[in-house]
């Protein structure tokens, strides 16, 4: 792998490494050879891949990868049990405290940003407010619900997912302050982002796209229809352990709703969207990561 050289000469084993970048840009082959070089354990950042219910889907790592070199926090949460990046923060935490140089590699931003720039301590959200944001969005939809966010908030929210603009709609009611003000007065990072080595995969999208178009058509084959028909009588799509991309489109076709080609069609064209919002945080909020150009 041509960029391993480049990262081992800046990665001494004492410290952490951040890997992120855009789904498909080969994150995980990189981190599995860097931990392997250099003895180091794998630590998931996908907020998909902590659930156990997607192996084939999330591209958790295999069986075989997972004995190969130690992995942490892939696939140890239930399908309808609840988790947040504080979570993940804590479980993070516990895996530093017994070695502080593990491969963190995923592509949810907001968990590497919560790593590195902290997470506020905001109070809870009562749940009658949860379902009122929901309600909202379904009522006047997602572009009217943003629009009711302070600006600096919309600033730093991907005002395309549902998810995120709800949480920021219930924050700002709940509290009477947007939730970018909040994250202004996060908590201490637990890993500064000098004091790691931190890189962003960049691939042409051009390139990407294929990646993508391929990987899917990999997963097809290892069994991903089997791997929704499984899981089809208990998919609550309102979870989010239920939003691994393909799922939904898949269960249309086994449903009897679409055929598996515009199935497949419509999967590979949600995956590039997703992407394209990746490599936006990427530019919004890695700044101060090192670029690197996947092969």
């Amino acid at each position: 792998m041509s960029l391993l050289p480049r990262i081992l000469a800046d990665a001494p084993r004492d410290r952490p490494v951040l890997i992120a970048g855009p789904t498909a840009s080969g994150k995980s082959a990189l981190a599995l050879a860097l931990a392997e070089a250099q003895g180091r354990v794998v630590l998931n950042a996908d907020a998909l891949q902590v659930y156990g219910r997607w192996q084939i889907l999330t591209a958790r790592p295999s069986d075989a990868e997972t004995r190969q070199v130690p992995h942490a926090l892939f696939g140890h949460v239930g399908h309808s049990e609840a988790y947040s990046v504080g979570r993940w923060l804590d479980e993070v935490a516990a895996v530093l405290s017994e070695d502080p140089g593990p491969v963190i590699v995923g592509g949810t931003g907001l968990y590497f940003s919560a790593l590195t720039e902290g997470l506020a301590e905001i109070p809870p959200v009562p749940p009658q407010l949860r379902s009122e944001a929901s309600a909202r969005i379904a009522a006047v939809g997602l572009g009217a619900v943003a629009a009711e966010l302070d600006a600096a908030t919309r600033a730093r929210t991907d005002l395309r997912n549902p998810a995120r603009v709800a949480r920021a709609w219930e924050v700002l009611r709940a509290t009477g302050r947007g939730l970018a003000a909040w994250q202004a007065a996060g908590a201490r990072p637990l890993v500064e982002i000098g004091a790691a080595t931190s890189c962003v995969l960049e691939m042409a999208t051009d390139a990407l796209d294929a990646r993508i178009a391929r990987r899917f058509d990999l997963m097809i084959a290892a069994g991903a229809l089997e791997e929704v028909g499984r899981e089809l009588p208990r998919l609550d799509f309102g979870h989010p352990s239920a939003r691994a991309i393909g799922a939904a489109e898949l269960a249309r076709h086994l449903r009897g709703e679409t055929s598996l080609d515009d199935a497949r069609a419509a999967a590979i064209l949600a995956t590039r969207r997703y992407a394209k919002r990746q490599r936006s945080w990427a530019r919004s909020r890695f700044g101060a990561w090192s670029a690197h150009l996947a092969a």
